[in-house]
C-alpha cells in the first residue's frame, strides 16, 4: 500500500480555451471540476497504474461536500479526516499551446485539535504501508514542524516517506530524514536562497539538499527533465522533445511513477527515470489528464541518463 497525504485539497475547477491573450478573447472549449492535491492527484496516478493506494485528506464545509462527492468517483480508499472550515477551490485556464494560468487559495485554518486528529488517522492508516507521500502545501496557520511530526511516525512504523512540497513544511521535513525529497525548480530555489540556472548551479543544489537532512534528492525541472542525487552518485536524467499540452500535474504524477517503480525493484535512479517519463508523458495529454502506464513505456525508453 502506497499512502498519501495532503494536507490542502482543493477542488480544481479546470477552463480550457483555444488560446490565452493579453488584452484579447479566447474561446471556452471545455469545462471540468475534479477533487484536486498534489498526494490525491498521484493516488489517482497510481491506481491508474493497479498500484495499491490510500488518500489521506482534511474535508470540511460546503467546499468539502462537493470534495468528498468527487473523490468518491475515482475508485481508491479515502481516510476523510473532518474539519470545521471549507477546503479551498483552486481555478485553472489552459489554452492548446500549453500556456497555463492557475490561481489557488491558500485553504483552510485547522485547529489544534483538527491537526491532532488528522496525525492519528494518519498514524492509523501507516500499519503495514510501503511508502507515505506527502505532498503539498501546509494549509494557513498550520506550522512546519507538522510534517516532521508525520514523517517521524513514518520512521516508527517502518514506512519510507516522499516528501513534496515547499517553504517551512519543506525546510523542517528534511530535518526529520525523509526517503526522498522532490522539489521543482522554484522550491529549490527558495530553500537555498539561490538563483539555479547553470547546471553546476543544479549539482550543487542537489548535493546541498542531501546535507540537509534528504536520504536521496530529484529536483524536477519540468520539461528539462531532472537531477536526482543519493549518496555520492548524481545523474541527470533529459527527455525527448514533445508537443506539451497541459504541464499541470506532471510533478505529482513523477512521484507517483517513482514510488511504484521503487515498489517493482528498489532502483532509486530507474525509479527517477520513470517518474520524469511519465511527468512528460502526462504533459502531452490536455487537462488534468495521466499517462497510463503504456504511454509512460515509450517514452521512458528515450529518456537520456547521464
Amino acid at each position: 500500500m502506497i499512502v498519501t497525504v495532503t494536507l490542502n485539497p482543493a477542488i480544481d475547477r479546470t477552463v480550457s480555451v483555444d488560446r490565452l491573450a493579453f488584452e484579447d478573447r479566447g474561446y471556452i472549449l471545455s469545462r471540468a471540476e475534479s477533487a484536486g492535491g498534489r498526494g490525491v492527484n498521484a493516488s489517482l496516478a497510481l491506481h491508474a497504474w493497479g498500484a495499491p493506494t490510500l488518500a489521506i485528506v482534511p474535508t470540511g464545509g460546503e467546499s468539502g461536500q462537493k470534495f468528498e462527492q468527487l473523490i468518491s468517483g475515482f475508485g481508491f480508499p479515502c481516510e476523510l479526516v473532518p474539519i470545521s472550515e471549507s477546503i479551498r477551490t483552486n481555478f485553472i485556464v489552459t489554452d492548446l499551446q500549453g500556456l497555463t494560468v492557475k490561481m489557488n487559495e491558500r485553504g483552510p485554518a485547522l485547529s489544534d485539535e483538527e491537526l491532532d486528529r488528522f496525525e492519528s488517522a494518519v498514524r492509523g492508516r501507516l500499519w503495514g504501508a510501503s511508502w507515505m507521500l506527502l505532498c503539498g502545501s501546509l494549509p494557513p496557520g498550520v506550522p512546519g514542524t507538522f510534517h516532521r511530526r508525520l514523517i517521524r511516525i513514518a520512521h516508527e512504523l517502518g514506512v519510507k516517506t516522499l516528501l513534496d512540497t515547499d517553504g517551512e513544511g519543506l525546510q523542517d521535513g528534511l530535518l526529520e530524514k525523509p526517503a526522498v525529497v522532490t522539489p521543482n525548480l522554484r522550491e529549490a530555489s527558495h530553500l537555498l536562497n539561490k538563483s539555479l540556472i547553470t547546471k553546476l548551479h543544479l549539482r550543487n543544489a542537489a548535493q546541498r539538499i542531501l546535507r540537509m537532512g534528504a536520504e536521496s534528492m530529484v529536483l524536477s525541472m519540468g520539461s528539462r527533465g531532472a537531477i536526482a542525487a543519493a549518496g555520492d552518485r548524481i545523474a541527470e536524467f533529459t527527455p525527448p522533445r514533445v508537443d506539451a499540452v497541459c504541464a499541470i500535474g506532471a510533478g505529482d504524477v513523477l512521484n507517483a511513477a517513482f514510488t511504484w517503480a521503487m515498489t517493482q525493484t528498489g532502483d532509486f535512479f530507474d525509479a527517477v527515470r520513470w517518474g520524469v517519463a511519465a511527468g512528460t508523458a502526462s504533459a502531452r495529454l490536455p487537462g488534468l489528464k495521466f499517462a497510463s502506464y503504456e504511454q509512460t513505456r515509450e517514452v521512458y525508453e528515450r529518456v537520456e541518463v547521464r
